[in-house]
């Protein structure tokens, strides 16, 4: 069987944090510039695509988390921890 190999698993994505017990999310680019409303990385010269949500600690994933399950807006992303690959 072969095997298949991602050699790059950065891609756009949200980092996601509790601020005063909201949740706030930031999208950043692959190269890891700070995108502004319209998610064009200057640096890269594209138009970026956020469908992973980054969380900073196992809190914000789980307020994540219950967004997904709640909201069909965020039931298409995919989630982890910060330290996770």
């Amino acid at each position: 069987m072969t095997k298949i190999v991602e050699e790059n698993t950065s891609r756009d994505h949200y980092k996601a944090t509790l601020e005063n017990g909201s949740l706030v999310m930031k999208p950043h680019c692959t190269c890891g510039n700070i995108l502004d409303e319209d998610y064009f990385c200057d640096k890269c010269d594209r138009k970026c695509h956020c469908h992973q949500i980054i969380c900073d600690t196992e809190a914000t994933l789980k307020m994540v988390e219950s967004y997904m399950k709640k909201s069909s807006r965020f039931s298409a992303f995919k989630v982890k921890l910060a330290d996770e690959n």
